[in-house]
């Protein structure tokens, strides 16, 4: 998992972008008293925090294996994720709080052009980087990259329909506008949080691989199966970038342990190839003809 820590350099880029994002739209709420804009600017403080969380996670999720974490320090990742969930509820509660005194106590927009061209800018830092980063969270299994670039593609969206509310409120005078799209974002960022939050809970749940992955396996099976083997409790999960498999394969009684190893072995190898990225495979070896073999096929409940 050593190599896992090249992953902290796109954590850095969110840091980067973050600062710059908060900077901008900080600007821009100032020129304009939007508290659009500035529900917007609270998001990429959200960001910020964010970020630095997963380049916390992501270093310790690259720590090797050792005698107190047997199976690696992958599952860090869904500290990350989680505490980025959490804070983006947050962020979406001081929002719409904001947002509801703006509607109690109206105020016209100023300077709205310069604050919207400064918004704009930010939201394309953040496009590219969130692109970035799903990139490399999808292809390096990195749940701490994808929950990064997820919310910052959120923010980019939210940007937009935030410059769009604010756009209309300034020049038609709406400036009831302006706190309603806020509490828009707010409620949508709260969706963000949710399904960060969630899957950061099924990883710590251990939950199965998704049906991709067992359909890849059972084709593998499919294969061994007419070598004259058979396969039963077979289970699975996944420790972020690290996913486990365990199946018991059940061979005729007369082979030879040497021949039973290593089908085996190339069944073991075979899954890691079908599955790709980081995969443990556990196999353990049993005669078709022993009715203990059936003991333990089932999940324990």
């Amino acid at each position: 998992m050593q190599s896992r820590a090249s992953l902290t350099k796109f954590a850095w880029l969110s840091i980067a972008a973050a600062v710059a994002t908060i900077a901008l739209k900080t600007s821009a709420y100032f020129l304009t008293s939007s508290v659009g804009l500035l529900s917007d600017a609270i998001e990429s403080l959200v960001n910020l925090a964010g970020a630095i969380m997963a380049l916390i996670m992501l270093t310790i999720a690259a720590r090797p294996a050792d005698e107190e974490h047997v199976y690696g320090h992958s599952k860090a990742e869904y500290f990350a994720s989680v505490t980025e969930g959490i804070l983006i509820l947050g962020a979406a509660i001081g929002i719409i709080f904001t947002a509801v005194q703006r509607l109690i106590d109206p105020r016209p927009l100023e300077q709205v052009g310069i604050g919207l061209a400064v918004s704009v800018a930010a939201s394309v830092i953040n496009f590219f980087v969130s692109r970035s980063l799903l990139n490399a969270g999808r292809k390096r299994n990195s749940i701490s990259l994808e929950a990064d670039a997820h919310h910052l593609m959120t923010d980019v969206w939210t940007s937009i329909g935030v410059i769009g509310g604010v756009a209309v409120a300034g020049f038609t005078g709406w400036s009831i506008l302006d706190p309603i799209v806020a509490i828009i974002v707010a409620l949508n960022i709260v969706w963000t949080g949710y399904q960060l939050i969630s899957r950061s809970v099924a990883g710590f749940m251990d939950t199965t691989l998704p049906e991709s992955d067992h359909q890849a396996i059972e084709t593998v099976m499919t294969k061994y199966r007419k070598k004259g083997v058979n396969f039963h409790a077979l289970r699975t999960r996944q420790a972020a970038a690290r996913r486990f498999v365990s199946v018991h394969i059940l061979f005729p009684g007369d082979w030879t342990i040497h021949d039973a190893h290593h089908i085996a072995e190339n069944f073991e190898n075979d899954v890691r190839t079908a599955l790709g990225g980081v995969i443990t495979v556990f196999t353990h070896l049993e005669p078709a003809e022993d009715e203990l073999s059936m003991d333990d096929m089932y999940l324990d409940r």
